[in-house]
């Protein structure tokens, strides 16, 4: 029963050709409020034995930088907030991609995908939570705060609005989420326009349906851990 309900997933989750632009449905939108504060609260008193089990395997691997991580991310509207994250890489990861870029290995590949697959600066144990995707947790706070939402776009870094071009308008129609299209179709293994056509087609098309069937996706892409990189 579980493989065909997975099965309905995956197809109808597919894209299709067509963009459908949509007004905003108020209903939906009071519902899906409601429901954020919820999955926030509860995410919140989750994050709080997370966060102890964080610091520990960092303490004990060497590392005693905060393990939190805050950075400017493009929200509704274009509206610019702080999204909170556990840290995964070296500190100062900025800089040091600044200088792998310098290297055309690195800058070939992050020019086409804004990201490095096999990254260099992600550390031994933000391995472990990007693989368990428990890096993601602290953003329930983001969501509870009304920055972010559950289902939503990806929240892109202010430096990539050129990048996204003609799709900028239309993502950020809506709020950034924790986990959307883009997540349940490949993640790592979406190339970044791939991924922008995703996106503006949820921010197009966004129902409770479609929610639903984003959230289910993602307990399996979890649970398989695919694409997480």
């Amino acid at each position: 029963m579980l493989f065909f309900l997975l099965t309905y997933i995956e197809r109808g989750i597919e894209v299709e050709q067509v963009v459908k632009k949509h007004k905003p449905n108020i209903l939906y939108l009071i519902v899906k409020r409601l429901f954020d504060i919820i999955i926030g609260i509860l995410g919140f008193v989750i994050l709080i034995p997370i966060t102890i089990f964080v610091k520990i395997a960092y303490i004990l691997s060497g590392d005693f930088y905060p393990i939190f991580y805050s950075h400017k991310r493009v929200g509704k509207n274009g509206k610019i907030f702080r999204l909170i994250k556990f840290r995964t890489m070296v500190p100062k990861a900025d800089k040091v991609l600044d200088d792998l870029l310098k290297d055309p290995l690195y800058s070939e590949e992050y020019d086409k995908n804004k990201k490095i697959k096999d990254d260099p600066r992600i550390t031994k144990v933000g391995k472990i939570l990007r693989k368990a995707s428990l890096d993601e947790t602290p953003q329930f706070l983001n969501i509870l705060l009304g920055q972010m939402s559950l289902v939503g776009n990806r929240p892109y870094l202010p430096r990539e609005i050129e990048d996204m071009g003609q799709y900028y308008e239309d993502i950020v129609k809506t709020k950034p989420g924790l986990t959307g299209y883009w997540q349940v179709s490949g993640r790592s293994d979406v190339s970044f326009k791939k991924r922008l056509e995703l996106e503006r087609y949820y921010s197009n098309n966004y129902s409770l349906k479609l929610d639903i069937k984003i959230i289910f996706k993602t307990i399996a892409v979890v649970l398989g851990a695919k694409g997480a990189n």
